[in-house]
């Protein structure tokens, strides 16, 4: 049976914590966004307005690489879902940050790589799981990891831009239609240091894969 799973969630959710605990769980493997590799993202948080198109190719490229692959093994867990860059450059958009006809032209290019096509497997993932968090989680676990792009107290601007996408992933998860998809309450369920709140969180997991025919 394929079962290919992916996370979804704004920076500080949980993503590649669950990930890791869900492919240990399910005994599938592991892919990682790669953040600490990736040669563009300080430049992004440098100077938004220059760099979010170029994030956006690299970011593309690099996830049908791990969606392909992903394929291949048949049972994986991601930490990323190609479907949410979308919406961050969405939301540069409309922040005038970023270039409108950049973000069409980038819409399309991922519409048309996501496209089944006869012949091919589908590059949509089995099930979507979506990891709600509040803002001051969310501040808590970007200073809790340290990276220093990320910093607030490095870039104070970086709060409003945090909470510009929170307000982003609400409409986004519900309107996403691309597969069965659920929701985990990352606030009430710290699943990455409470044993019982990791617990409920798979347990949750597993009954929305059998509801789904993936167990």
């Amino acid at each position: 049976m394929i079962q290919v799973i992916v996370l979804s969630g704004p920076i500080g959710a949980g993503k590649s914590s669950l990930t890791s605990i869900l492919a240990e769980h399910l005994g599938t493997q592991a892919f990682y966004e790669g953040v600490d590799n990736n040669p563009v993202l300080p430049l992004y948080y440098k100077d938004m307005k220059r760099y979010t198109f170029l994030l956006n190719i690299y970011l593309l490229n690099h996830r049908l690489a791990q969606i392909d692959q992903a394929i291949k093994e048949k049972n994986s867990v991601s930490d990323r879902s190609i479907y949410e860059d979308a919406l961050f450059f969405k939301m540069n958009v409309d922040s005038k940050v970023a270039d409108p006809t950049e973000f069409k032209i980038y819409d399309d290019l991922l519409e048309n790589m996501m496209e089944d096509t006869p012949g091919n497997p589908s590059k949509k993932p089995d099930l979507l799981i979506y990891i709600h968090v509040s803002l001051d989680t969310m501040l808590k676990r970007i200073k809790k990891r340290g990276r220093s792009f990320e910093q607030i107290s490095n870039d104070p601007s970086l709060k409003d831009y945090y909470a510009r996408l929170l307000r982003y992933y609400e409409p986004w998860y519900r309107n996403y239609d691309a597969s069965p998809k659920m929701k985990i309450n990352g606030d009430s369920l710290d699943f990455m240091i409470n044993e019982d709140a990791k617990k409920e969180v798979l347990s949750e997991i597993d009954n929305k894969l059998r509801a789904i025919g993936n167990l």
